[in-house]
């Protein structure tokens, strides 16, 4: 399974603070990322794109925001899409001082948000085709 690109560089947050961040490549997975590819990380894959130890995603595991395939924490593998839900968690606690607990219902709202716009995107092009 291959894995997903991450970048490795300095992003400047203040004028006299530089941090070393891991961002993933959003470009370059549009590029080389085929949709009929389901992608898997490991538990340190995961923690190295998002910037965090272990530890962190981890909490995360444990509040629900990520849910691995696999029985130990070695043998984890984390979805595609347990990238973006553990960025957006880790912003949420950043940006807005959510806790681990708040940022798991929070991305959980959003989620059901997606899906019922999606399905009322659905029904609409059903009952009005253009």
């Amino acid at each position: 399974m291959p894995s997903v690109p991450c970048t490795n560089r300095w992003r400047e947050i203040s004028r006299s603070t530089r941090v070393h961040t891991w961002e993933v490549d959003v470009a370059a997975q549009r590029q080389t990322h085929r949709p009929d590819v389901e992608y898997h990380l490991t538990l340190a894959e995961l923690s190295r794109c998002c910037g965090v130890t272990a530890e962190k995603i981890l909490v995360l595991v444990a509040e629900g925001v990520l849910s691995p395939q696999g029985h130990s924490e070695r043998e984890w593998r984390f979805a595609g899409g347990d990238l973006g839900r553990a960025l957006s968690a880790l912003r949420l606690e950043r940006d807005l001082g959510v806790n681990a607990a708040g940022a798991a219902l929070a991305i959980d709202l959003l989620d059901e948000m997606r899906r019922l716009r999606e399905r009322v995107r659905l029904l609409e092009s059903l009952m009005f085709p253009r």
